[in-house]
């Protein structure tokens, strides 16, 4: 968030209707996917960004258009002045700081998500803005960099005869932010097993890296919790949306990504709870440890404190010191000194502070 209000800076000054890229993952796009496709036909070309868009969308089939980057700002503007997308939209598209949400512009609607994915499968996720427009018979989808965890959709769009070929592009629309849902299962996955594996480093001897690593899921915790909150209203807005552009069957499977969305939120705020545990754990865990040590160095300094005493006295320097000129005095206060040692062990067991 830090970085996205550092970049948007220089656009302070830009007019209201020009677009200028804010985010930190600018992309040269060099390619557009476009995937046609019937219930009898499917095509999939990649076209050059500088030459796409060629003219009109074909008829009589689904088109999915991707856009892999969105740093590109010219391409953006030719794809709104082709398909009238409002200049607003395509602010939105460009300025990757957008909170999800849904608007219903009448021949088109927009969507705004947040794609969370692993993409080095090491413990550390991204977040990356996922801007969706769904038109009577096209999905457009803008992604602020390569990767992304749309490959289960088209794959399904290959298959001859799949379910997904004979579906309008509301379905489309739906298979895209059911994948970027689905995908929050996979993640909140892994960081249910690396709270696992902190549950038990935590039980055992932990050090400062187990409290990054505490840190580290929580922040994880923190970025899907951003990006889930506000889809409970876009898939609550799309299920109500009157729009002709969502047939009513495709409504009733929006409604069941909203229990979707309700679940991960829940899964989210128990392991924020965890994560929280674990973090007083481990403090308690260091301040058991801490007061250990300050025990040890209390019971060796309070040994010492009579043991100085006694050499203290007999470190004076008077001449007419009786215990001075006797014969057995340096054995006898190292008795005394060793007999105060004891006594006092066996007097700190009784109190069970030590060896108990």
């Amino acid at each position: 968030m830090l970085r996205y209000m550092k970049s948007r800076r220089q656009a302070i000054k830009s007019a209201p209707e020009s677009l200028v890229y804010i985010g930190s993952r600018p992309n040269a796009n060099d390619m557009v996917d476009v995937f046609s496709y019937s219930a009898k036909s499917f095509e999939e070309h990649e076209i050059k960004a500088d030459r796409f868009p060629a003219g009109p969308l074909p008829e009589g089939q689904i088109t999915w258009v991707n856009v892999d980057g969105v740093s590109d700002v010219n391409l953006i503007r030719r794809i709104g002045a082709q398909f009238g997308f409002d200049e607003l939209v395509l602010e939105d598209i460009v300025h990757t700081g957008q909170r999800p949400k849904m608007e219903d512009h009448g021949a088109y609607i927009y969507c705004v998500l947040r794609m969370i994915y692993n993409k080095d499968h090491d413990d550390h996720i991204e977040s990356e803005q996922v801007s969706l427009l769904l038109t009577r018979n096209a999905v457009f989808t803008f992604q602020e960099s390569e990767g992304d965890v749309f490959d289960p959709v088209r794959k399904r769009l290959r298959e001859k005869n799949s379910h997904l070929s004979g579906q309008g592009a509301d379905y489309l629309a739906y298979s895209l932010i059911d994948m970027i849902i689905d995908n929050y299962y996979l993640i909140l996955e892994d960081i249910g097993d690396r709270i696992e594996a902190l549950e038990e480093e935590v039980a055992g001897h932990p050090d400062p890296e187990t409290l990054r690593k505490i840190y580290a899921v929580r922040t994880d915790l923190i970025h899907i919790r951003k990006a889930v909150w506000p889809l409970r209203e876009l898939t609550a807005d799309l299920q109500r949306c009157d729009s002709p552009l969502i047939h009513k069957n495709t409504a009733r499977f929006i409604g069941n990504l909203r229990d979707h969305m309700l679940q991960i939120m829940d899964t989210v705020e128990t392991f924020r709870d965890t994560t929280g545990g674990l973090l007083d754990i481990y403090i308690s865990r260091i301040s058991f440890h801490m007061n250990e040590i300050m025990k040890t160095l209390t019971i060796v300094s309070t040994i010492f404190i009579p043991l100085t005493f006694i050499v203290g006295v007999y470190g004076m320097n008077f001449r007419h010191m009786p215990e001075i000129e006797w014969h057995w005095g340096y054995y006898a206060i190292w008795a005394v000194m060793i007999g105060v040692v004891l006594f006092m062990l066996y007097y700190f067991h009784r109190k069970k502070w030590i060896w108990s």
